[in-house]
């Protein structure tokens, strides 16, 4: 990371906060302003809350959308499965309720339709990777039988992430830190990484997303407990780490030649193609709510995050934040 650069940023960043004027007790329905300059964002109050204050989750997964319909698909960990949103805020339906517990997505379109990839660490049936469609059918499954006997064992599991070509990738995050590669339809290629913190290791691969950002596509590894971001190639040799420093990434979006992560210690974080911090969203102030999934939803502070664990832009670098929680709360950042 380069702390000059760093330095500089520090006293245009400020904390989320109302709009000065607010009528007291409303500041729950007030815009909610975080960010600076070119990534300034406005918080959307009680986007995507459900009718008669039923609970989302709990929450520990992630978010995707269909670059066709503009849907956004939100993970679970209840009964429901995965929720669809409108990009309002209005539930436009639940599917598979049979992935409940995807604990990472990832979508992409194949044959025209767009599909999506999860990584099910809990539910029906934990510990698979599935491929579905946008109705929630299951199209292709990835489990510990099929998989075979893989190194480090098949537990953990955390992560996926599809590359160009149509190859899988998953990883053992919670587990023996090992990313596995399958081809297509689901047979394994190889193995690589490993538990350190050390080049081409990672402690606790937490998120991964294919990076098309310098040429060759890249695989880009969430290292949580490193605080860090690293760099693989698509045959699993070592490349080096983008970014460092930072507090606990669990999830990467990229949007042209920018990345936001979604840092576990109750941040967003916006970084350049050289992994270098432009700006800093929903920053909580209080340490006692950081990195927790018990922070009451009555005391969640709208534009300001607890436990950022999945994210992504929209086309038009609006971004959709899912904080880890046992009652569930997505934020919708409109890009100003």
């Amino acid at each position: 990371m380069k702390p000059v650069a760093l330095l500089f940023l520090l006293p245009a960043l400020a904390f989320a906060h109302p709009d000065h004027g607010t009528e007291p007790g409303k500041e729950v329905d007030a815009p909610v302003h975080t960010g600076n300059g070119a990534w300034s964002y406005e918080a959307i109050p009680h986007w995507g809350e459900l009718p008669d204050g039923k609970n989302l989750g709990p929450l520990h997964g992630g978010v995707v959308i269909d670059p066709k319909t503009g849907l956004i698909y939100v993970s679970t960990d209840a009964p429901h499965g995965i929720l669809v949103y409108q990009p309002d805020g209005k539930l436009e339906k639940t599917i598979a309720p049979e992935c409940s517990g995807f604990h990472a997505m990832a979508v992409r379109e194949e044959g025209g339709k767009t599909v999506i990839y999860g990584a099910q660490l809990t539910g029906p049936k934990p510990l698979r990777v599935c491929k579905i469609d946008t109705e929630g059918k299951i199209l292709l499954e990835i489990s510990k039988e099929t998989a075979g006997d893989v190194q480090g064992g098949w537990n953990g599991l955390t992560a996926v992430t599809v590359a160009p070509d149509g190859d899988i990738f998953c990883s053992m995050g919670y587990g023996a830190q090992f990313i596995h590669k399958f081809d297509a339809k689901g047979k394994r290629i190889k193995t690589f990484g490993g538990k350190g913190n050390g080049d081409g290791q990672t402690s606790c691969s937490h998120g991964m997303a294919i990076d098309t950002r310098f040429g060759e596509p890249r695989l880009l590894v969430c290292d949580r407990e490193n605080r860090r971001i690293v760099h693989f190639d698509l045959d699993g040799k070592w490349i080096g780490v983008y970014a460092t420093n930072l507090r606990r990434p669990c999830t990467v979006s990229i949007l042209g030649d920018f990345c936001a992560v979604a840092e576990l210690e109750a941040r967003v974080t916006i970084l350049d193609k050289t992994g270098t911090p432009v700006a800093f969203l929903g920053d909580n102030p209080d340490k006692k709510q950081w990195a927790t999934n018990q922070v009451p939803f009555d005391q969640l502070k709208p534009g300001i995050f607890s436990a950022p664990h999945g994210l992504t832009f929209d086309k038009d670098g609006n971004l959709y934040v899912q904080d880890w929680n046992v009652s569930g709360r997505v934020t919708k950042l409109k890009k100003l």
